[in-house]
């Protein structure tokens, strides 16, 4: 018998499972797995091995993914950062390298292939990737395994957060939105928070149902008394609060990173039928 658990964070399918949930559920092969690190600067997690799949979220440079399937060019498995299972291109991950000692501290900054600004940046990389830093070189970090250069002021190191999640938020304002997306060049909306949490120091799930656990609940009797940072959700959807009456949100509906009146979004989506179906307060982190 398979107990009920949830694929999208369950390495599980017909044909073969993670080893670590045998006797959970039913399937005729087991696997321990191999970790991977994502060496492209984000790589797509599709719903299926195919190009044309729907997306289900996106690893980032320097992630850890575990591949327990790898055929016709996708790898199947789970990314480390948030237990999200998919299916990413292969030629994405490489052998992992050293353990990450820092973060990008900021929407988006470049990798150069020496300590010099002027020089082409090798690839882009987005808020909260992963970087092993072995040295410094002037105003530059040096990454590991020849990776390249970072400036060194858009890193910070693993374990120094943002003091607001509100204030990393508000720094994707205009980005395109985009489903699945969980980088600078475009994300949804469960993507927005979970990146402005994780930079924060607050552990996130990816899909706004799962977020909808995070914090405490407010009364949505009256949506009037919000705070802000205030997680606001409706069926599948979910924005922070700026303030007591201004949403920040990855919208479909302007198909941008957007600040308006939670007055209009709330009423934008009762008309669709979807009314507010929670508030969550989140609490600060520890230390």
């Amino acid at each position: 018998m398979t107990e009920r658990l949830d694929p999208r964070i369950h390495v599980f399918r017909d044909d073969l499972a993670a080893l670590s949930l045998e006797g959970r559920v039913a399937a005729p092969r087991f696997a321990a797995g191999t970790v991977r690190q994502v060496v492209a600067p984000s790589a797509v997690m599709a719903e299926a091995p195919r190009a044309d799949a729907r997306t289900g979220s996106e690893a980032l440079f320097g992630e850890r993914f575990t591949v327990y399937d790898q055929r016709d060019g996708w790898a199947w498995g789970q990314l480390e950062t948030d237990d999200y299972v998919g299916y990413v291109p292969a030629d994405a991950l490489g052998d992992p390298g050293a353990p990450p000692t820092h973060r990008v501290a900021v929407p988006r900054t470049c990798l150069y292939p020496r300590p010099d600004l002027k020089s082409c940046p090798v690839r882009l990389v987005s808020l909260n990737a992963r970087l092993a830093v072995t040295g410094r070189d002037g105003e530059f970090v040096v990454l590991a395994d020849g990776a390249g250069y970072v400036f060194a002021r858009h890193i910070a190191p693993m374990g120094v957060v943002a003091p607001d999640h509100v204030i990393v938020a508000e720094a994707f304002l205009a980005t395109p939105y985009l489903w699945g997306g969980r980088q600078s060049l475009g994300l949804d909306c469960s993507g927005l928070v979970q990146l402005c949490l994780d930079a924060a120091g607050i552990a996130c799930p990816r899909d706004s149902d799962m977020q909808q656990q995070l914090g405490v609940p407010v009364d949505i009797a009256d949506l009037t008394s919000l705070e802000r940072g205030d997680l606001v959700f409706w069926k599948g959807h979910v924005g922070i609060m700026v303030d007591a009456t201004r949403l920040l949100h990855a919208s479909g509906h302007h198909m941008l990173v957007v600040i308006e009146p939670l007055a209009a979004a709330a009423m934008r989506y009762a008309e669709a039928g979807l009314p507010v179906t929670a508030v969550r307060r989140l609490e600060k982190p520890a230390g």
